[in-house]
């Protein structure tokens, strides 16, 4: 028969994980995609009281550039989404919550806390095209791009603009 024992991890020992994990996640970030860099929280502070990290998906299309985060558990009122100056920052808070006293727990595997995370943008995102959606844990943030920024069709005429009736248009896309 095995036994049951409460695990208490080291704060200290979390930290230095988490510390780790958000540079890691930095220098992956810079590699894949060089316009949009996950950045360390700004102050030590920040990171001290950081009790989880949120994974990030960070996508693009034509139109857009698109972040998911899970958040599961975070109340819609516990999150703050800014941009400013080509940095968009996420904060919430995910509450510990429990109706039975903390030493009757066996076992507690999530996370809750204080959560920033930080992001800085490249600067063909539209700052008044930003949108959020929050369903089912994941917390969905759009960034629309600027106009310039998007590929355009051109018109190619092909043939000799001096033979009548050979010129033929093609569209092509350029970027």
């Amino acid at each position: 028969m095995t036994t049951m024992t409460r695990f208490v991890p080291l704060r200290s020992s979390f930290e230095d994980v988490v510390g780790l994990q958000n540079r890691l996640n930095s220098i992956f970030n810079e590699f894949v995609r060089p316009g949009i860099t996950a950045d360390e929280p700004s102050g030590a502070s920040e990171s001290s009281q950081a009790s989880f990290v949120p994974p990030v998906d960070v996508y693009e299309d034509a139109q857009q550039v698109v972040l998911k985060l899970e958040v599961p558990g975070v109340k819609l009122e516990d999150l703050d989404i800014r941009l400013e100056n080509q940095r968009l920052t996420v904060k919430g808070e995910r509450r510990f919550e429990a109706e039975e006293k903390a030493e009757n727990f066996h076992r507690i595997e999530r996370r809750f806390g204080s959560f920033a995370r930080s992001f800085t943008l490249p600067p063909t995102i539209d700052p008044e095209a930003v949108g959020a959606a929050y369903d089912a844990g994941v917390l969905r943030i759009s960034l629309g791009k600027k106009a310039e920024a998007k590929p355009k069709q051109v018109k190619i005429e092909v043939g000799s603009a001096g033979v009548a009736g050979s010129s033929r248009q093609v569209e092509a896309a350029a970027s």
